[in-house]
């Protein structure tokens, strides 16, 4: 076992019970997804006899080489940006699609789920910060996203996901992961659905987005350490 993993993994599952606590949540409510982007399935594999069973992939070729070689009860989320060429391949392969943001999109995994006989979930992106050169749908398109979803029948939507901004002011964090849940909760409300899960925070802003509701926190450097282009 790699003890490096198995003492990261612990620090980090002990924090989240320390952050919801804080908040007045229990931690069974949050997910601990641990992104693997650009780690070797050996090292996956480390972490999955630690007792993680949750990775997140960012690229559908990463996914294409390490899901046949692992173990089969691991539950794979792809959280990167899908191209419309990619779509049949992240049906195939991953159970949670974390950055649908378009009619468009969610009508393809549709009909490709469909001609696959699969049933994945997906969650909308939202770009709530505005930025420019992060991808996700604007807060004024998510209506129309979520309605194209529930009427779709080889796909379940089940939540909304959102990055903040790098290298800003806590309450700003705050305040974007708040207006993620404030949003969910109007759109539970207006539609009449339950949208269970808010895919937010990273490593660096995890803490502000538990306390502010998240439901699966995406955390890769703080598991298997820092990446080369880190």
């Amino acid at each position: 076992m790699n003890n490096h993993i198995k003492n990261n993994l612990e620090k980090v599952n002990s924090n989240i019970k320390k952050y919801a606590e804080k908040a007045g949540r229990s931690a069974k409510d949050i997910s601990l997804l641990a992104v693997s982007k650009t780690y070797s399935s050996e090292i996956i594999l480390d972490a999955y006899k630690c007792g993680q069973r949750k990775f997140g992939e960012n690229k559908i070729q990463e996914l294409e080489s390490k899901v046949p070689v692992l173990p089969d009860d691991i539950e794979w989320h792809l959280i990167g940006h899908l191209q419309s060429n990619k779509v049949a391949k992240a049906v195939e392969l991953a159970e949670y699609i974390h950055s649908v943001d378009s009619v468009k999109l969610v009508n393809r995994i549709n009909r490709i789920a469909g001609e696959k006989g699969k049933n994945p979930k997906i969650l909308i992106e939202i770009n709530v910060s505005g930025e420019e050169n992060k991808f996700g749908a604007s807060e004024d398109e998510t209506d129309k996203i979520l309605e194209a979803s529930l009427k779709c029948e080889n796909i379940k939507v089940v939540g909304l996901m959102t990055m903040a901004p790098f290298n800003i002011d806590e309450n700003i964090k705050k305040l974007v992961f708040s207006s993620l849940r404030k949003l969910r909760d109007s759109l539970e409300k207006k539609y009449n659905v339950k949208l269970h899960e808010l895919s937010m925070g990273m490593t660096s802003d995890y803490e502000a987005a538990v306390q502010e509701g998240s439901t699966i926190v995406r955390i890769g450097t703080a598991i298997f350490g820092k990446r080369s282009y880190d």
